[in-house]
């Protein structure tokens, strides 16, 4: 096989901890680039939210974001594919997230919104420096969650909740797909669990690019560390799991890389391309 499209995770995979591209992953992506192979950031964050580090990037054209909600090409300016959840489930699932001692923000447009009193509780709940200043950034908080999206009238791309009691996350984590079968159910980070629309997932995102770029699905390498990010890494011809990827992830994998501190993405790369 041949690899001709490249699928990226961000957070946990070719960003370091520090939110940065390293020298080395950057390279190994341009070489690739050189030769024709398709560079696809596949994010769970809307298109601007993404770190400038990664929009900067000279070979990027297509990007999915949040989690396989959008397919975007970037260059044209157009959104090639959309799966969004409806503002009555959305509702239903706030109802469900009420009940939870969690703190839970949605998507809507590209860009995150969320309920003022929970947006006060940030600090409370989200302890990692870097991820409590994104949800900052990245969030607008609104006086009442529920009558602001009524107002716009508008699908969701996703719903996001944090969790402070781990123990209330794997709880929520097994029960969540059973309440909402229709919904999509997944994790990015330690103490999050996030919601779309059954199909909106990085593996469907990946089968459509395949299609629309005319590139057999055997010919992708996906990289990746959470479980939003199981579907592409079992679609794709190369499944790359980061060495600090969740374990359901590792278990599935073709392949184990390197950690996402130490140039994981370009040691794969170097190996398979």
């Amino acid at each position: 096989m041949a690899v001709k499209l490249i699928l990226l995770d961000l957070d946990g995979t070719l960003l370091t901890s520090e939110k940065t591209i390293s020298p080395a992953n950057y390279a190994a992506l341009s070489r690739c680039a050189e030769r024709g192979i398709h560079i696809v950031p596949s994010t769970g964050r809307f298109y601007s939210g993404m770190p400038q580090v990664v929009r900067g990037l000279p070979f990027i054209r297509y990007v999915v974001a949040v989690n396989g909600a959008h397919v975007c090409d970037v260059i044209a300016g157009q959104v090639l594919r959309r799966e969004e959840i409806s503002l009555d489930t959305a509702f239903e699932v706030f109802e469900v997230l009420d009940r939870l001692p969690v703190i839970y923000d949605c998507f809507l447009d590209d860009w995150g919104y969320m309920g003022e009193d929970m947006y006060q509780q940030i600090d409370w709940f989200i302890a990692d420096p870097r991820v409590n200043r994104m949800v900052k950034e990245l969030r607008r908080p609104v006086p009442d969650l529920r009558a602001y999206l009524a107002e716009q009238g508008q699908p969701l791309q996703k719903i996001q909740m944090f969790f402070r009691d781990m123990e209330a996350r794997s709880t929520a984590l097994e029960r969540l797909p059973g309440r909402f079968p229709n919904l999509t159910v997944t994790s990015s980070i330690a103490n999050n669990i996030e919601i779309n629309a059954r199909k909106a997932n990085k593996g469907e995102a990946l089968r459509f690019l395949c299609c629309h770029l005319g590139i057999e699905i055997q010919d992708t390498m996906a990289f990746g560390d959470g479980s939003n990010d199981l579907s592409m890494i079992r679609a794709a011809g190369i499944g790359v799991a980061m060495a600090n990827a969740d374990q359901s992830l590792r278990a599935v994998a073709d392949y184990i890389a390197d950690t996402n501190d130490n140039d994981g993405v370009a040691k794969a790369i170097a190996r398979f391309c």
